[in-house]
Parts: structure tokens; sequence; C-alpha cells
């Protein structure tokens, strides 16, 4: 079935995913994503994907956090899917651009109220004193913004991650499993297998 599509990889992440939605408990759209600093320091954390196309994974946060500064500081990062329920992973990797300000801004008006505001409360990645203190600067927050649209912070904002290798690893018994790697090829792909 995955084989009719094989050359395009993002119809067929658009076909796993489907397919996650309906089989995995908890978040199908979480994904890890690594960044390295100016250093060449990685690290990795869960994000959610809010998006996806032909142009790449979006996700969103304030780039003003940890890995806002790393992907200035270095715009290639990687990501992983892991879809326990299906037995299956997928990895991308690319470079990172913003997403334009009037998609972020769409966006960000979808997220509930509350969720606006925890975005104008939070200085991500920041050292915090208490919880206590973070709690009353969000409910500090809900009044000011009473009777008032929350709009999008200027360090709120959306990234995609375009990527120029994407892997689909499936789960085989004696842990011979599948790997189909596609690689970007001008403004096609293409597909080979890799050892597992």
């Amino acid at each position: 079935m995955d084989r009719a599509v094989s050359s395009d990889p993002h119809l067929l992440f658009e076909e796993w995913f489907a397919q996650a939605r309906q089989s995995e408990p908890n978040d199908p759209e979480a994904m890890a994503l690594a960044s390295v600093d100016a250093d060449g320091r990685p690290s990795a954390r869960m994000v959610l994907l809010k998006g996806h196309d032909a142009r790449g994974f979006a996700f969103y946060t304030n780039s003003q956090s940890r890995k806002g500064g790393e992907l200035a500081a270095n715009p290639q990062a990687a990501l992983v899917f892991h879809w326990k329920s299906l037995r299956r992973q997928v990895r991308a990797e690319g470079r990172v651009e913003p997403v334009p300000s009037d998609e972020a801004d769409l966006y960000f008006a979808s997220r509930s109220r509350d969720a606006r505001i925890g975005a104008w409360a939070s200085d991500q990645s920041r050292p915090l004193q208490s919880r206590a203190a973070f709690e009353a600067r969000y409910e500090k927050l809900v009044e000011e913004f009473e009777d008032k649209e929350v709009g999008r912070p200027s360090y709120w904002q959306g990234y995609r991650l375009v990527p120029d290798r994407i892997e689909f690893w499936t789960d085989r018994p004696h842990r011979l499993h599948e790997r189909r790697l596609f690689t970007r090829a001008g403004e096609g792909w293409t597909e080979g297998l890799l050892y597992p």
C-alpha cells in the first residue's frame, strides 16, 4: 500500500499520520525536535506538529526560548515521530525557516484564550523563581486582557522544518526492520533503502 505513494514522502507521511491519529492513544502529533547551539551542543525536546504540507513540518514556540535561540544560531534541525501503536517512526532533517506572520497569526488565534495568555506570561526557558510567581503573572495578565483581544506576541512565532531527508522506519520481526530513505533531488525526491 505504501509503495503507491513512494515518489512523494509528504503523501506517505500524510497516510501514516492519518493512521497514527486513529491508533495513538495520546498526541500523535508529538515529535522530538533536535537542534544545536552556536557551539554545536545539541538539545532535544518534544513539540507538537501544527501543520504539514509539501513545504515541510510546522511548529510554534517562543523565539526567545532555548530552541528559538538555537534555531537562530544554526537553522538546521531534525525531528522524529514515534508511533508505538503502529511500530513506526518517521525522521526528517533539514533547514528551519520562520513561517509567514499571517500564518502564525492565524494559528495563534486558533488557540484557546488561556493558552494565548500563557504565551504572554511565559519567559520560556528562562529561570523561574517559583511556580507561584508564574501563576501570579498569569493571573495579572488575565486581568489586563479582560475584554481585550489577546494578540500574538512578537516573540511567539512559527517555524517550518523544510526537509532534505525523510526516513520511514517500520518494525519487522527479528529486528529486520524496513528503513526507506527519501532524499531531496532538485524539485523531487529519490528513494532508497537502508540496512536496519
